[in-house]
């Protein structure tokens, strides 16, 4: 019998309820113009009525496979630093998403750092917040689930090497999911300055100089490690070319320009 993993933050991220969950989704999801395939994305994932909009804009866009990495930053600091979950299922009010098992231990053997882990994932909100997308656009679909904590250049690469190694060898298309909100608890002002120096080496799909920046410019962007990651592999499936689809904060609902978040939606093909 496969484990299901519950729902962690239904009801403060997200609705917990199912029709009024939808109904929300789906209010995120108006979006005129070409469906655009897509090799990566960045997507944010604070509560809906802050960054909902803004992933709403993104997944909208995609025209999207049935196959899904997902990236997400360790916001817990439980389990291993590089966790995956190769079985199971995810439940969300929306139903249950299944975990792609034969991709998961195709990573996992293409990049052996991946540790078997569900205490990383198990109250981490990064990635729970995609599912309801997801199950809203296109039901019949299976995902990785990877949480990332390390905090190195050297081992997103290779992560990023080692996922487009593994997509490359499907002809079925893999979509890779950055999961990241932008600057944390600054000034409206300053976090639109700092998530403007973060978004330019994204949209140069330049891994190297996101890290970088982040680093250097002190941007507490938690999920530059899932989108470190992303790029590398993107680039390495031949992406060409980068889109931000949609830039807000926090100040734009709260009204609270002293201290805010940044949220950035951004499409890679």
């Amino acid at each position: 019998m496969s484990t299901v993993r519950p729902p962690a933050v239904a009801g403060r991220f997200y609705p917990a309820r199912p029709e009024v969950l939808m109904r929300d989704v789906q209010s995120y999801l108006a979006a005129d113009g070409r469906k655009i395939e897509a090799a990566g994305c960045v997507v944010p994932h604070a509560g809906y009525m802050y960054s909902g909009h803004v992933a709403g804009a993104v997944y909208a866009r995609l025209a999207l496979p049935n196959r899904f990495i997902i990236l997400c930053p360790n916001h817990t600091g439980m389990g291993k630093p590089l966790a995956i979950m190769s079985e199971g299922m995810w439940a969300t009010p929306l139903g249950e998403a299944t975990i792609d098992h034969e991709l998961a231990v195709e990573l996992r053997s293409a990049f052996h750092p991946l540790a078997e882990d569900a205490a990383a994932h198990r109250a981490e909100h990064a990635l729970e917040v995609q599912l309801p997308f997801l199950q809203t656009l296109q039901r019949n679909f299976s995902f990785v689930p990877i949480a990332v904590g390390v905090s190195s250049y050297e081992p997103l690469a290779a992560l990023g090497e080692a996922l487009a190694q593994v997509v490359a060898a499907h002809a079925e298309k893999t979509l890779i999911i950055a999961s990241s909100d932008m600057n944390h608890y600054e000034s409206d002002a300053v976090t639109r300055i700092k998530d403007s120096k973060a978004l330019e080496p994204i949209l140069r799909l330049d891994p190297r100089g996101l890290f970088d920046v982040v680093v250097n410019e002190e941007i507490s962007m938690c999920g530059y490690g899932p989108a470190v990651a992303m790029l590398t592999a993107a680039r390495r499936l031949g992406a060409e070319s980068a889109e931000l689809i949609k830039y807000a904060t926090s100040a734009d609902v709260s009204g609270d320009r002293d201290t805010v978040v940044g949220y950035a939606g951004l499409i890679v093909h």
